[in-house]
């Protein structure tokens, strides 16, 4: 697919979302309200909910009345910015059947351009679609720099329409960048992956097993150099609930602890492998980190899934070409550009 095909637009959601860290010793504090905000959204007004675990933290991503949910305490990390939800729209829909289009698919019409107008972004692909967070502050400038490229709409009683840009820009556009972006390293955990979904109305029938994998299935994490976890096995576990789409990435012995029946995956059954961005934690800040990885991927027609957390970010790729895909990373490192 060309990533100028007019078919790809981009809607502008109303959340807005807080991207919190979790310390793992500190998980305890907060499995009331995660629960809650997993199990009982009929008593919060949560719309967006994805929950992260890495090695190192738990990373949440939540609209506002999902964070109001969170109660303050030396464990949770709180990112400064409220961050503005861009949906990238394949063939103008989101639905459950159709699976996301890829970061990789983007990378020109979107990541790039906004790397080059210094607008850092937080990614988050799930099995339905593509989630790109902007800061609010950045949004003028992410509009015009995009809508020559792209449509973009906004939900009104139930209908897509185009976005009013011409209140936006406030008269400022950021000239392109012209610093040297950080090449950061890169690594990959040797485990098999799988993306799947479920139907929302069959979530009870997995609490229990949900709540052993997030909550009781690792204890806090052995202190260690950053950048040097154990890449025999790496653990990464990514739920979101978001208006009502669920989306799971996990690994494939993780896999085997769920009702095989209830998991919905694709009819190709693909197993991929992560590519994990950054030997120290990442910056909010600093931009073209998603182009890093997007840009090489797709000048080589690689597809992959992006999903940024509190410290690092993490790309996965179809497992047959994990190795083209360590050699393209790795040219790219070397030459610094």
């Amino acid at each position: 697919m060309d990533p100028r095909a007019p078919s790809m637009d981009l809607q502008l959601l109303e959340h807005r979302v807080r991207v919190t860290s979790i310390d793992k010793a500190g998980l305890w504090f907060y499995t009331h309200s995660l629960v809650k905000l997993l199990f009982l959204r009929h008593r919060t007004r949560c719309k967006f909910f994805s929950l992260t675990e890495t090695p190192e933290d738990y990373t949440l991503m939540l609209d506002e009345a999902g964070f109001e949910e969170l109660p303050p305490s030396d464990f949770l990390h709180v990112a400064d910015a409220t961050w503005r939800v861009l949906n990238v729209l394949s063939n103008g829909c989101l639905s459950a059947g159709v699976q996301t289009v890829g970061v990789t698919k983007i990378a020109k019409s979107v990541i790039a351009p906004l790397a080059e107008h210094d607008v850092s972004v937080l990614m988050l692909s799930t099995y339905q679609t593509d989630f790109i967070l902007v800061r609010e502050e950045d949004l003028p400038v992410a509009f015009h720099t995009l809508s020559g490229e792209l449509s973009i709409y906004k939900e009104e009683n139930g209908e897509l329409v185009p976005l009013n840009l011409s209140d936006s820009s406030n008269g400022f556009l950021k000239a392109k960048s012209t610093c040297n972006l950080t090449v950061h390293p890169v690594q990959s955990p040797h485990n098999q992956y799988c993306v799947l979904t479920l139907d929302r109305d069959t979530l009870p029938s997995i609490s229990t097993i949900l709540m052993d994998v997030l909550f009781y299935s690792n204890g806090v994490p052995e202190e260690s150099p950053a950048g040097s976890q154990n890449l025999e096995s790496f653990r990464f576990f990514a739920f979101s609930l978001i208006d009502d789409y669920i989306s799971i990435v996990m690994d494939t012995e993780t896999q085997k602890k769920f009702p095989s029946d209830l998991l919905l995956t694709s009819s190709y059954g693909e197993l991929w492998r992560m590519v994990r961005i950054g030997g120290q934690p990442l910056g909010f800040d600093e931009c073209g980190i998603v182009a890093q990885i997007a840009e090489p991927l797709a000048a080589a027609d690689i597809s992959a899934y992006y999903i940024s957390t509190f410290n690092f970010d993490h790309a996965l790729v179809p497992e047959e070409d994990i190795t083209s895909v360590i050699s393209l990373l790795h040219q790219r490192q070397e030459s610094g550009s």
